[in-house]
Parts: structure tokens; C-alpha cells; sequence
């Protein structure tokens, strides 16, 4: 079964639980998505409070991904809230239920993304990564560039700073 992708579906109670949820998930199962360890979903709503007030604000935009009726993958796309950067926007939040990993979902969700972005008439994309996640490759072959890292900018745990890969993906 594949993906059929929504942009900017209203963000009902149960939609904003079903987004904490897989938050919570990914989290939980080691994905880089804002949060180190074991988490509730009391730790990420104030986080995602803030991602639903800027969608529902109209700033940034929604994109998930239903198998089914199930969300199994979505991401935010934001606004840079600076003019002279208006004609790009960054990826936030990129998540694919882990059970669901694999089957090529990230890349299709990724590529919805791309296309959302230049029907917006973007010239393009950024996103950043957490060195060793494992997913700077993935982004690679969706086309991604390294454009650059913030050596120690994140700090998982006592003693272990990660790099903040920052990616880059023309649209024009």
C-alpha cells in the first residue's frame, strides 16, 4: 500500500494527538527529530504547540502522510520569517513510523516536499541533520547537498556534542 499525502489538513484535536504520537515514536526509537531518549507525549507537546500555532497561523505549512487512514509519515515545512529568505523554506520534524521504514516512504514524503515546494515557486530547500543519525546519506540520494556543518552544535548528552549537518536542495 502506498502514501497518499495531504497538505495542510485541519489540525483537529485527534490530528495534533496522532502527530504527538508518532512524534513520541520515532523519538523513542532513535530518530532525530527534536528530543534525545525516552520521551512522553507531556515532553513534546509544548514543541509541538508551537509547530501547530505556526501552521495554524497560515506561516508554515503541514504535509503528512496517510497509509490507509494511518499517519505513518509527515513534516513541517517553515518559513524563515525574514524577507530577504523568503524564497526558501526549511524542512522541520521529518518523520516516518518506524514500522513503516523501508518500504520507501521517507524518500516519497521527501519528494512530495520537493514538489510542494516549487508549486509554492521556491527556489529551494533546506533541512538540517544530527551527524551520526545515519540519514546523510538518505538525504544525498533524495539530491541534497551538505552546504555545511555546525561543529558541536548539538548537545545529545553529557560529553557527546553532535555536528548539525545543514542540507541544501535547489529547486530551480
Amino acid at each position: 500500500m502506498g502514501l497518499r499525502f495531504v497538505l495542510d489538513p485541519p489540525l483537529t484535536d485527534a490530528l495534533r494527538d496522532e502527530i504527538v504520537d508518532l512524534w513520541c515514536t520515532v523519538t523513542n526509537t532513535g530518530g532525530a527529530v527534536g528530543f534525545v531518549g525516552q520521551v512522553t507525549p507531556a515532553d513534546v507537546w509544548s514543541t509541538a504547540q508551537v509547530e501547530f500555532a505556526a501552521v495554524d497561523g497560515g506561516r508554515d505549512r503541514l504535509l503528512v502522510g496517510y497509509e490507509g487512514e494511518r499517519l505513518v509519515a509527515m513534516l513541517f515545512v517553515t518559513d524563515n520569517n525574514f524577507v530577504l529568505k523568503d524564497h526558501w523554506r526549511i524542512l522541520k520534524r521529518v518523520m516516518v513510523h518506524p514500522d513503516r521504514q523501508g518500504l520507501g516512504y521517507g524518500a516519497a514524503l521527501v519528494r512530495e516536499a520537493e514538489r510542494v515546494g516549487r508549486e509554492m515557486g521556491l527556489a529551494a530547500l533546506h533541512l538540517t541533520v544530527r551527524d551520526g543519525a545515519g540519514v546523510t546519506e538518505f538525504y544525498s540520494r533524495c539530491g541534497y547537498k551538505e552546504v555545511g556543518r555546525l561543529p558541536g552544535a548539538l548537545r545529545v548528552a553529557a560529553g557527546d556534542d553532535r555536528d548539525e549537518v545543514l542540507m541544501w536542495l535547489p529547486l530551480r
